[in-house]
């Protein structure tokens, strides 16, 4: 009986950065929940990929190759979701991220482009699924944001910044769109994605990330891909406004970028 309150049978799901890491993982896991997935991502070869797994597991599944800096780009790949599959219930905005800069190598451009990239795009690519989701039965919003938004470190000043932006704007629009709409966010730790590459390469930096972090490794996609499920399910149906923290017990970042002193 628990177990069913996980299933999103005969739901739409749209995954923002899905060709490949926690984006990917998401979106399989929503189609092994039941759900179909329409995925978005700058590259064809790995949205042909993912969504050949999708359909493997039995779901329907589109995606979108665009650039989702572009913020008309988001709202058209919500409106082809909801054309191609039918409706949409659930948004996953992955896409995201910022490089490490010094304070003074921190153009305000810089800082507005970290802002649009994390912040605008969630809320351009919601803003287009609402009007489809109050169609049916409401439906549920997961921003993928991180524990540097809550957690300060020297060099992430833009990105930590935007982090924090799309960690309150979930707040604010759990408030705006409830009850039918449920807006939830993940705070993300350090993940084995293609962000993390070097550092599975380097056995000493992993080494010393794993042993600054409580439960001694990195996370893998899976493992914020299955909060995602939760969130979007019923199973998570009492939940909205909430940031959930999946970091592996971190309260500070378990990497240092070693930016001297000014």
């Amino acid at each position: 009986m628990i177990l069913d309150t996980f299933r999103l049978d005969g739901r739409v799901a749209v995954v923002t950065g899905a060709g490949r890491g926690i984006g990917a993982a998401t979106a399989l896991a929503l189609a092994e929940a039941g759900a179909d997935v329409a995925i978005a991502a700058r590259t064809t070869a790995q949205l042909d990929q993912v969504t050949g797994k999708i359909r493997a597991l039995g779901r329907r599944a589109i995606s979108v190759p665009c650039d989702l800096s572009d913020l008309d780009a988001v709202t058209a790949f919500a409106e082809t979701a909801a054309a191609e599959l039918g409706r949409i219930d659930i948004v996953v905005n992955n896409v995201g991220g910022t490089m490490p800069n010094t304070f003074l190598t921190t153009t305000p451009e810089f800082l507005e482009e970290a802002f649009r990239f994390n912040v605008s795009t969630a809320h351009a690519l919601t803003r287009a699924a609402v009007p489809h989701m109050l169609r049916g039965d409401g439906g549920s919003v997961v921003n993928i944001s991180s524990m540097m938004g809550r957690a300060p470190g020297r060099g992430f000043l833009a990105y930590g910044t935007a982090k924090a932006a799309l960690a309150h704007w979930t707040r604010l629009a759990a408030t705006d769109l409830a009850p039918r709409i449920r807006v939830n966010a993940i705070a993300v730790g350090s993940v084995l994605t293609s962000a993390l590459e070097i550092v599975a390469r380097q056995p000493e930096v992993k080494a010393t990330m794993e042993a600054a972090t409580p439960l001694h490794r990195l996370g893998e996609p899976w493992e914020i891909a299955a909060g995602i499920v939760y969130l979007c399910s019923p199973a998570g149906g009492y939940l909205t406004g909430k940031v959930l923290e999946i970091d592996g017990g971190i309260e500070s970042p378990n990497l240092e970028l070693g930016l001297p002193d000014l």
